[in-house]
């Protein structure tokens, strides 16, 4: 039996809900432990199963862990086990294997709880070892926490991590031509907390989903020509924005970003939303990147648009003018966005073109405009180079859907030169519609380019 009063129930609760603070400040779910022997804390644990990517790691199972290693013994005979909230069934079996005397605990826990609540495992006569439990020790503290704690959930789904920014609301509200709702996610693995913004629109279960990536510096909505039409056709349209860019969080620091990182965030992202029968619509980083993502499931996509891209396999010098364009970014790191959409597209209003520079507000926000130009691979054993030679052998001989090709003729960086010898390397590519008046930036020439893409990729796909 244990020798710890019961009258000091309440004093190793409140040590039990300290580390249920420990645990909400990780941004855990804020449940603690201590386990006691002769009335002394052998033991602490907190909740840690988002940092250790551990399903297992519950705060009772931490402090009998760290209780069996400091008794060198995995039966802690004698034992009482202090937490914040009813234990489930998996701690539950776990405290009875280790023989506990006593299992105290705070708030009920009517969804889960396995001490009464739901089920009660203490509570079999014929289970070889019984172990006293008592509830309700200082249970309002404890659902304090968690209350709180999901509180701050619901009402800010998607706290800001100390390392990024995020663009104010207000600078995104009445963009001309962009009427379309926010959408974030910011629980996958790659993102770290960090939130994504994407465009969610059409139906869920349209026979074509057209999945749009823009490049640098723009965002989602370089589509918004685009968008329209291919929702007029039925469709479902799906247009995130990088990490760095748009309405998504924003790193602090340039070294944030990678090629191999932003892959993966698009990975996830594709698999999260389950996307099937994509047309793949990529333009400059849309597709440096987005080029690379078939291969790793070739069944979601049926059809792909390139558009002013490049895949960059560091076997190839890099274009004159991308070059040119690099040293300029690096010469003048806060270059006018605006002013760079103003020059290329005379048919844009004053308010299109500000709207490009609506994500960065000053030059704290802008760490991915400067990350991104000497991240594009230049020699073969350059971050991304070796991905990019196989996304190449994929499409010039694995890939088994449509191809269309869009090129602005006026583009100095990614121009034609670039384009048809990408073209070489796409299979059942047909001829490339050119557009003379459109620069890098094709998408805002982008009506008629979605509206022969929509007549394209509705023919039979090649045999």
């Amino acid at each position: 039996m244990p020798d710890t009063p019961v009258s000091d129930d309440a004093r190793f609760m409140r040590l039990a809900l300290a580390e249920a603070q420990a645990a909400a400040q990780a941004g855990e779910v804020p449940v603690g432990a201590v386990v006691v022997k002769d009335g002394r804390v052998i033991a602490t644990g907190r909740n840690a199963p988002i940092d250790g990517h551990d399903p297992t790691a519950h705060a009772e199972i931490v402090a009998l862990r760290a209780a069996a290693q400091a008794l060198g013994n995995y039966r802690l005979d004698g034992c009482s086990l202090y937490v914040t909230l009813e234990p489930c069934a998996m701690c539950s079996g776990a405290m009875l294997h280790a023989r506990l005397a006593r299992v105290v605990f705070g708030a009920a826990d009517p969804k889960t709880g396995a001490a009464g609540s739901v089920l009660n495992l203490f509570g079999h006569a014929r289970i070889n070892h019984q172990t006293t439990v008592q509830g309700g020790v200082l249970a309002e503290e404890g659902a304090q926490l968690l209350r709180g704690f999901f509180k701050e959930r619901r009402v800010n789904l998607h706290p800001l991590r100390d390392d990024a920014l995020r663009t104010p609301d207000e600078r995104f509200q009445n963009l001309p031509g962009y009427p379309w709702a926010p959408r974030y996610v910011s629980d996958l693995p790659a993102l770290g907390g960090l939130r994504l913004h994407y465009l969610d629109e059409g139906p869920k279960d349209a026979p074509t989903t057209w999945l749009c990536l823009h490049g640098n510096p723009a965002w989602s909505y370089l589509y918004r020509h685009m968008i329209p039409v291919f929702l007029a056709s039925g469709a479902r349209v799906v247009a995130p924005d990088l990490i760095g860019f748009g309405r998504s969080d924003k790193p602090k620091k340039d070294g944030a970003h990678s090629f191999t990182w932003h892959r993966q965030v698009l990975l996830e992202f594709v698999e999260r939303l389950d996307l099937h029968n994509v047309v793949l619509v990529v333009q400059d980083w849309g597709g440096l990147l987005g080029l690379t993502l078939p291969m790793a499931a070739p069944q979601r996509y049926r059809g792909v648009l390139v558009m002013n891209t490049t895949l960059a396999t560091g076997e190839a010098p890099l274009s004159p003018g991308f070059v040119a364009w690099r040293n300029m970014c690096a010469q003048n790191p806060e270059f006018d966005v605006a002013r760079l959409f103003a020059r290329g597209n005379p048919q844009m209003s004053a308010e299109e073109c500000a709207a490009y520079n609506a994500p960065f507000p000053d030059r704290g926000h802008r760490a991915a405009l400067r990350a991104f130009p000497p991240m594009v691979p230049e020699h073969a054993d350059d971050e991304g180079a070796a991905l990019s030679r196989q996304a190449r052998d994929f499409w010039s001989t694995e890939w088994r859907g449509q191809s269309l090709m869009a090129i602005g003729l006026q583009d100095p960086v990614l121009g034609e030169p670039v384009m048809q010898a990408l073209h070489a390397q796409i299979r059942h590519c047909p001829e490339p519609l050119r557009l003379p008046q459109a620069g890098h930036f094709v998408q805002e020439h982008g009506q008629s380019i979605a509206e022969a893409a929509v007549r394209h990729f509705a023919a039979p796909a090649p045999g």
